[in-house]
């Protein structure tokens, strides 16, 4: 009997270590995950231990939801390099600006400041905004909800989908849970919350009002990359493609008419749940105030983007390598020989591409991604633009009549030839000027009446361009007083200015500019 009991107090005694060393060993496991090395683990993580208490239950009362963001939306304060002398015209980004709340555009020899919103999805510090709140931005410092005044480091900016993520050096924040913006339903009640008009933390109530759209806004200074009439006829009758820059940018907004202002860009659309669906961006109006129409970025999207800040650095995006049309019952552009009035039709197959690849043919019509319906670029460009390199996309497409799909694997920007592009536009001599130039087409230089020009495709942090305001999109029509169509142009009129100094002129959307500024 005594060795019987002893016995089975061996067993439990046994079994009591086993069941504690397993227990140190998942504490331990957790332990050292707890940091976690994406957003959505961070984001799993925190709201494993801290779940959001939130009823909607089909009521319009938003208190909770309010409650539960609006501590962990923080107020953006940008300072920029002091600047003097001559005019300039705005950016492409005017409508942005003007949410943003940066006030006028004129140069100052005192340095400017601005200020708008951002969205702390972490609570180690890693907060998500817009890329034109924090571009060019000399300092960016954060207000958080506790009136703490701390710096933040940019640690990605992205121009294509117009977002940022910045760090600040604090823990414990509390932190704004990411939805998923597939599920956002028009109609649904959201709130936008924020920072408007230098205001303390501000929430506004709404519905959605659309999915997907496109205003033209992030894309506006790669317009005039267009094919003409006259290169598509000429395309169709040799098969040489129009050298153009590919046009990156990804707009596929959810609009809204919750009241948003100057200041709430960069902050947080959330549904009645509290969960963040979209990062604040732009809004549509002839006054630069709130006339119903706001439009935030699906934060589906947002999160790939981040996610790639914190692996890689830098985005990493996959294209399918095909230029399209979108269909629509309106009268179609001469060429485009189909019936139908829904989908996207393809005008060209980018060799080497991953659609190519695949078997995609110029004439197709795509009609769905992942067995989505597609109707606008901004379906397929926003559902495209959450994957990488080397991820699979399946396109359901039209060809003869019959439905067929295709399993695609992304390839990178080599693939539709950003790199070579980017690579080859730069010289010695514009490397001094710190930006990089594309020849304008017949399309832009008939929109503003001028006979010559380059358009600038990327400007270099605290180099020349950057020093003094030009802006990527815009076109210099002239430098030292001589017309240029080129970069070799531009290489051979630097020198030719008077008393060490360079002057540049040129055109933008807001009118003419010029500039004079030191020879380096």
């Amino acid at each position: 009997m005594y060795k019987h009991m002893k016995k089975i107090l061996g067993i439990t005694v046994l079994a009591a270590f086993i069941g504690g060393a397993a227990a140190i060993g998942g504490y331990k496991l957790f332990e050292r995950n707890q940091t976690g090395s994406t957003i959505t683990e961070k984001q799993d993580l925190y709201f494993a231990n801290n779940p959001l208490k939130v009823s909607s239950a089909g009521s319009t009362d938003f208190t909770q939801a309010a409650a539960v963001v609006a501590p962990g939306v923080v107020h953006i304060k940008t300072t920029y390099a002091a600047q003097g002398g001559g005019s300039r015209s705005s950016s492409p980004f005017d409508m942005m600006e003007d949410f943003f709340g940066g006030g006028g555009r004129q140069m100052q020899r005192q340095p400017r400041a601005a200020s708008g919103s951002g969205v702390i999805i972490s609570q180690d510090g890693y907060i998500v905004t817009n890329n034109h709140v924090v571009e060019n931005a000399e300092k960016v410092e954060v207000v958080l909800t506790d009136r703490r005044k701390v710096e933040a480091k940019v640690i990605g900016r992205d121009p294509n989908t117009d977002l940022a993520l910045i760090k600040v050096n604090a823990t414990g924040l509390p932190v704004v849970k990411m939805g998923n913006s597939d599920n956002v339903q028009v109609g649904e009640w959201v709130l936008a919350v924020g920072f408007p008009l230098d205001l303390n933390t501000t929430v506004t109530a709404g519905i959605v009002s659309a999915k997907n759209r496109s205003i033209g806004i992030i894309g506006r200074e790669q317009q005039g990359n267009e094919i003409t009439e006259e290169e598509y006829r000429e395309y169709q009758r040799t098969g040489k493609r129009p050298d153009r820059p590919a046009n990156t940018s990804i707009e596929s907004f959810i609009q809204t008419d919750a009241a948003i202002n100057p200041g709430n860009s960069g902050g947080a659309l959330v549904n009645a749940n509290g969960e963040l669906v979209g990062i604040n961006s732009a809004i549509a109006s002839q006054s630069g105030y709130n006339q119903g129409y706001g439009f935030a970025i699906p934060v589906n999207l947002a999160r790939k983007i981040v996610d790639d800040f914190m692996k890689y650095g830098s985005v990493k995006r996959g294209y399918i390598g095909v230029n399209f049309v979108p269909l629509s019952g309106e009268d179609k552009p001469e060429g485009i020989k189909t019936n139908e009035i829904s989908g996207l039709y393809v005008n060209d197959v980018v060799a080497g591409g991953g659609a190519a690849a695949a078997g995609i043919k110029s004439g197709d019509v795509i009609k769905k991604v992942d067995g989505v319906v597609i109707n606008d670029s901004p379906d397929l460009q926003e559902r495209v633009g959450r994957l990488n390199p080397g991820d699979k996309v399946k396109l359901t497409v039209l060809r003869d009549g019959a439905l067929k799909d295709y399993s695609v694997t992304l390839k990178g920007e080599a693939s539709v030839g950003l790199t070579a592009k980017n690579s080859t536009s730069k010289g010695a001599e514009v490397s001094k000027l710190g930006a990089t130039f594309a020849p304008a087409t017949q399309a832009q230089k008939s929109k503003y009446g001028i006979n010559s020009g380059v358009v600038v495709t990327s400007v270099t942090t605290g180099k020349a361009f950057d020093n003094i305001g030009v802006e990527k999109g815009l076109i210099i029509t002239k430098v030292n007083g001589q017309p240029v169509n080129s970069v070799a142009d531009v290489q051979k009129a630097l020198p030719l200015g008077r008393n060490n100094m360079v002057s540049i002129s040129g055109v933008g959307e807001q009118g003419s500019y010029n500039y004079s500024f030191p020879a380096q």
